[in-house]
Order: structure tokens, then C-alpha cells, then sequence
């Protein structure tokens, strides 16, 4: 579901990794120790699997965790479950239930196409940019599904409804080369960029906070929270935006 069998596999490896620690990023936390469990055919060569391990041992290590263990077993299907543990100062995790009416609503860097770049496999998950909104924002979530899958979780969590500014939202040079970038952006997934919601109190010193931290790592203001109560999820020339981004259950046939 996550990679296709030509991908290198030291690429697989980081992937496998960075989903988790994108997670980490997501709550504004620091990942510590990493457990993998590996299920592989028979006939998986000893090389791919040192490199998977490569890639998944460079990215720990840059982000100060360590793989610890895991398990191992043979399957029909190639697969890497990873677990991981970190912590966070108490009652200081970012959740999706943290949205608030006059809030801001920001986006990491650029988004959609990752797929047609390959960016899928080789993003950066967001850990010390987490780690640094924590002190900045009300919710956070990481774009895995899709913008708008994401930016619904944040309504239904937080009870709010969310508006959307089209002519905001960042699109990558893959998404912006295609007919339909901001549907890219929307329903792709798998960008693993930051979505968050930012208080109006803060939100006036915010860019050049940003820019001070993180000088080379684009944050876009894409629209706001403008209620609470019935969550909902609209652009902002009233247009809804439909509950759709990637379903793990779906059949690939009904995938966005």
C-alpha cells in the first residue's frame, strides 16, 4: 500500500520510518526508540533488506531515536510495522481537537503530486518544526491522507467549521504542472507536511517567528476557522469540500 516493488529499497526503509515519525511531528513530540517488525517471502534477498534497514537506521539517527528491536516472520507479502515511543512535557501534545473560532489556518511547504515526484518516499517528516509549533499552535495534524481528509479531521475533532482559501494553498511543481493542481492538493496525500491552526493573538508575529527558526521552509496562511459546532469544511467561495482523501480499507478502484 505504501511503496511499489521497483522502489528502492533503502527509500522503502525511510518511508516506513518517516511515516511514524511524521506522527511524532504531528503532536509536537520527540521520537526516542523505534521497534520494526519485519515479514518477508522466502526468497527476499539479505541486500534489500539491509538496505530497508539503511534507510530507516540514517533516518533515526538524524533525528536523535534509535531502532531498539522488533520481530521477524515469513509472509506472503513484503511489510515493515513500525512502533514507535517518544515523549513531550505534560498536558503540551498538539491534538485535532484544539481548533478554535478566529484561529489561522497554516500549511508546511507545498503540496500535492507526491506520487508523480516521488516526494512519497523521500519526504522529511516534520519533527523539530513540530516540536517548535507546540509552543505556537492550538491543533496540529499531518497531511498522510490528503489535505482535505485532514482538514476534516480537525473539524469533527474540534467541532468547528473550517474555511479554505484556494488561492492560497501552496502547490508543489508536480501538482502545478497538472490540469487540476488544487485537487492534488486536496486528495492526494502522502505529502507529510504540517497542517495546524494558529490564535488570533499570535498570529501577527508568527511569519517572522517562522522565518527566523526555519529560513529555507515555506509556511502559508490557507484559511481559518470560523465557527464552532457542526463541523464543516468549505472553501471559501462557499463551495463544500467533500469527507474524501485515501481509505487504507478501500479498494484502489475507489481511491480518490
Amino acid at each position: 500500500h505504501h511503496f511499489l516493488p521497483d522502489a528502492e529499497p533503502r527509500l522503502v526503509g525511510r518511508k516506513a520510518l518517516g511515516r511514524v515519525l511524521s506522527d511524532f511531528a504531528a503532536m509536537g513530540a520527540t521520537p526516542r526508540w523505534i521497534l520494526v517488525d519485519l515479514v518477508a517471502p522466502g526468497d527476499t534477498t539479505v541486500a534489500y533488506i539491509d538496505a530497508a534497514y539503511a534507510g530507516m537506521s540514517a533516518l533515526a539517527q538524524e533525528h536523535g531515536c534509535s531502532i531498539i528491536g522488533g520481530d521477524t516472520c515469513r509472509g506472503e507479502a513484503l511489510e515493515f510495522h513500525v512502533f514507535g515511543c517518544g515523549s513531550l512535557p505534560r498536558d503540551t501534545a498538539r491534538l485535532r481537537s484544539g481548533a478554535r473560532p478566529g484561529d489561522t489556518i497554516r500549511v508546511t511547504d507545498r503540496l500535492g503530486g507526491s506520487l508523480i515526484s516521488g516526494s512519497h518516499l523521500s519526504f522529511s517528516p516534520r519533527v523539530r518544526e513540530g516540536q517548535w509549533l507546540r509552543d505556537w499552535a492550538n491543533a496540529m495534524i499531518d497531511i498522510s491522507d490528503g489535505l482535505a481528509s485532514e482538514l476534516w479531521h480537525l473539524a469533527e475533532e474540534s467541532r468547528a467549521a473550517l474555511v479554505l482559501d484556494p488561492a492560497r494553498v501552496p502547490f508543489t511543481a508536480a501538482a502545478a504542472a497538472t490540469a487540476a493542481p488544487l485537487g492534488h492538493a486536496l486528495f492526494d496525500g502522502e505529502d507529510f507536511e504540517l497542517l495546524f491552526t494558529l490564535p488570533p493573538d499570535r498570529d501577527a508575529t508568527f511569519d517572522a517567528a517562522w522565518r527566523a527558526a526555519f529560513p529555507d521552509l515555506p509556511c502559508t496562511r490557507i484559511g481559518e476557522v470560523v465557527r464552532a459546532g457542526e463541523p464543516e469544511v468549505r472553501l471559501a467561495g462557499g463551495a463544500p469540500i467533500p469527507r474524501s482523501g485515501f481509505d487504507h480499507f478501500a479498494s484502489p478502484s475507489e481511491q480518490p
